[in-house]
């Protein structure tokens, strides 16, 4: 690689963003160009300016980087984003290479780990960590799996699987609804679904599912 890379962060603490502009500095090659916090910031910076690689968290406060994984796309399908977040990649690493990132990496990962998943994806490459590829492998090798709590929550669509998680956290209905920007009302109708899709009976049965599958996040 030859030059600068041009990095955009967007996550909605601001600690880590300057924390990862520091880390991805200490490189020469990159150079950070755009630190924002919101999906309608990273949007608005791309119109005017392009970065190769866009770092981006899964939770943008009531947002879902998902969504702003597949904007990006669609308006600069050039741009390598790399998920860097909390939340368990058995579970969203997959949702994020069909949105189209080109990396998953946890944000306890060390230091050498980022640069490893910067330098994959600016070689063309995907990233995912060798536990993730492991599973994967074993689940697609395997039959048996399918039956495994995180193939099970696989058919669930991404805001049923934010709703779920928030169910988990302990949240009610009008918490949830208010987190997610969305109606109560719209809230129970993704309950209704997850049930459905999960093969539960009742309301509480779908609250005792979430907090044990959360619990093993």
């Amino acid at each position: 690689m030859t030059g600068s890379v041009r990095f955009m962060i967007v996550d909605d603490h601001p600690i880590f963003r300057h924390g990862i502009t520091s880390l991805i500095e200490s490189d020469p090659r990159y150079k950070v160009i755009a630190q924002v916090g919101s999906r309608a910031e990273a949007i608005e910076f791309v119109k005017k300016e392009v970065p190769e690689i866009a770092v981006i968290d899964i939770s943008l406060g009531k947002e879902n980087g998902l969504d702003l994984l597949k904007e990006l796309y669609a308006l600069h399908p050039e741009i390598r984003s790399l998920v860097v977040s909390i939340h368990d990649e058995a579970v969203y690493a997959r949702r994020a290479l069909r949105a189209h990132a080109r990396g998953y990496l946890m944000k306890h990962e060390t230091i050498s780990v980022l640069r490893d998943a910067i330098e994959t994806i600016m070689e063309g490459n995907i990233f995912v960590s060798s536990t993730f590829l492991e599973s994967f492998l074993e689940q697609q090798a395997s039959s048996r799996n399918r039956d495994s709590e995180a193939a099970k929550v696989e058919i669930l669509s991404d805001r049923e699987l934010e709703v779920l998680r928030k169910m988990g956290q302990g949240y009610g209905a009008i918490e949830i609804a208010q987190s997610l920007g969305i109606s109560v009302k719209t809230v129970g109708v993704y309950q209704e679904h997850i049930k459905k899709k999960l093969s539960l009976e009742s309301a509480m049965e779908l609250r005792k599912y979430a907090v044990q599958w959360f619990q093993t996040q």
